[in-house]
């Protein structure tokens, strides 16, 4: 399953899934028609996909989409959770809503996209989160609540780590740096400017990294936060 994986980042994710063999189960919320594009891209390709309505906020929901998508495949092997939301402001000037809502999206929203997935998820299974190279370096003036959550993410996933290990399981998270994607729309000109590479990365650069999360080669790594950022300086 990718837990928001309708476009962008989880979309890449998902199509990769599917070219390794996964037959894939997308989460969406707001965008039906991406979520159908996705999936009909990864037919195309020959690949097994289908898209399921979930909110990340309703714990209810989550389960619901995790059963249905179980009911249908007959197994949970990988889960990606990719959902997420980035609201930039200085300190002073941060929204009461814009925080509530970066906390349930970013933290709450992966805390329990996890907890749905391990409840119907085999042993030996696989969980990768989507969190940002802001969580270990400033991305620049008005990320600090943005980099609060993601470290949070990387946190949550060494202890995780620790919970998982007798089942199996295991759980390592992705930070990306900046990455052509609907909320990067805007700024790559001032992006790249502070990229080594001088380029923005790509989805199919996250979903390589991935791809090798999921698959037995990555057996003995767990807990661990691994940065792909093209070498994005402050």
């Amino acid at each position: 399953m990718v837990f928001g994986g309708s476009r962008g980042i989880g979309a890449g994710i998902a199509r990769q899934l599917a070219r390794d063999g996964f037959a894939v189960g997308l989460t969406y919320v707001s965008r039906p028609d991406q979520a159908g594009e996705t999936v009909a891209a990864i037919v195309a390709e020959g690949g097994i996909a289908m898209a399921v309505h979930a909110d990340s906020a309703d714990p209810a929901a989550l389960h619901a989409a995790v059963d249905q998508v179980v009911s249908h495949y007959g197994r949970l092997d990988v889960a990606a959770v990719n959902a997420g939301v980035l609201r930039l402001a200085t300190l002073e000037t941060f929204g009461l809503d814009d925080l509530d809502l970066s906390l349930n999206v970013n933290v709450r929203g992966v805390v329990l996209a996890v907890q749905a997935a391990i409840a119907r998820m085999h042993d030996g299974g696989r969980i990768i989160t989507i969190g940002s190279i802001a969580a270990i370096r400033p991305i620049g003036p008005g990320s600090s609540i943005y980099a609060m959550t993601k470290a949070a993410v990387a946190a949550f996933v060494k202890g995780a780590a620790l919970d998982l290990a007798p089942r199996g399981i295991t759980i390592n998270n992705i930070q990306p740096g900046p990455i052509e994607t609907d909320m990067t729309d805007g700024m790559t000109d001032h992006l790249v400017a502070r990229m080594p590479l001088r380029r923005m990365g790509r989805p199919e650069d996250v979903s390589a990294l991935a791809s090798y999360l999921a698959s037995p080669a990555s057996s003995f790594m767990t807990g661990s936060s691994l940065t792909i950022d093209g070498g994005f300086i402050l």
